[in-house]
């Protein structure tokens, strides 16, 4: 089973990217991915959040078990309303997971914005993705670590495992708190089959971040060298572990 454990449908306002439907089931069908976990673009205000959240719980139910949902409202909106957004993509859409992004909503994961999600997370028995890399300092790995260790039992995702110059934070993340796990898009190969052999494939996920960004990422997974019970992990069963998901 493959899963793309981060990826993308709406407009993204920050980074102004439009991640079409088209796109998205395009390069599943032709990646033969087998579920994706899609996440809104990064929206600041609360009506375009929601519009967002709906279109991919509308996709999720037009193709069940191949879509599910990851919540990513603004953690600036006022706490009552970031909450019950959350609560609705969770219990009302069936969304699985919910995003922070430091970058993209100006967000310390440490202080009262950023614990938000953490709470919220723990709150509604979710995982919580994290945007690691482009955007220091809150996007390092390292800001993650004191809410990874205050929620133990929530696990959480690095996203881009810090991109390639914070990488090593992003392991050291792993090994400080058995809770975190890393999506490796944008990594190079060899950053990729080291974490295999240091952390291990089962805390490693694949992730294509753009739709067109889905064979590269899947290319550089099968030309690595790594065994076939690594690249059963990498690709799919630790999505499905972390994230809950069904295989079909």
């Amino acid at each position: 089973m493959i899963v793309d454990a981060h990826s993308h449908l709406g407009y993204d306002h920050v980074f102004e990217v439009d991640f079409t439907v088209e796109e998205l089931v395009t390069n599943m069908n032709l990646n033969k991915i087998d579920a994706s976990i899609v996440q809104p673009g990064t929206v600041l205000d609360l009506k375009s959040v929601i519009k967002q959240h709906n279109a991919i719980a509308d996709l999720s139910r037009k193709m069940p078990a191949r879509i599910l949902g990851m919540a990513n409202p603004n953690p600036h909106l006022p706490p009552d309303a970031y909450r019950k957004e959350v609560r609705r993509c969770v219990r009302d859409l069936g969304f699985v997971a919910v995003k922070l992004h430091p970058l993209g909503h100006s967000v310390n994961p440490s202080q009262s914005a950023g614990r938000r999600v953490f709470e919220t997370a723990s709150e509604q028995g979710i995982p919580v993705m994290v945007h690691t890399g482009v955007g220091l300092p809150w996007a390092l790995p390292s800001a993650v670590i004191p809410m990874a260790m205050e929620f133990p039992d929530l696990k959480v995702v690095l996203a881009h495992s810090g991109s390639a110059m914070f990488s090593s934070e992003a392991a050291l993340a792993t090994k400080l708190c058995p809770n975190v796990y890393l999506e490796t898009s944008w990594l190079p190969s060899i950053t990729i089959k080291g974490f295999c052999r240091t952390i291990g494939a089962d805390r490693i996920m694949f992730g294509s971040d753009h739709g067109e960004n889905a064979a590269a990422e899947l290319a550089k997974f099968r030309t690595m060298g790594l065994t076939e019970e690594q690249l059963t992990w990498c690709l799919g069963k630790t999505a499905v572990t972390v994230f809950n998901v069904t295989a079909r």
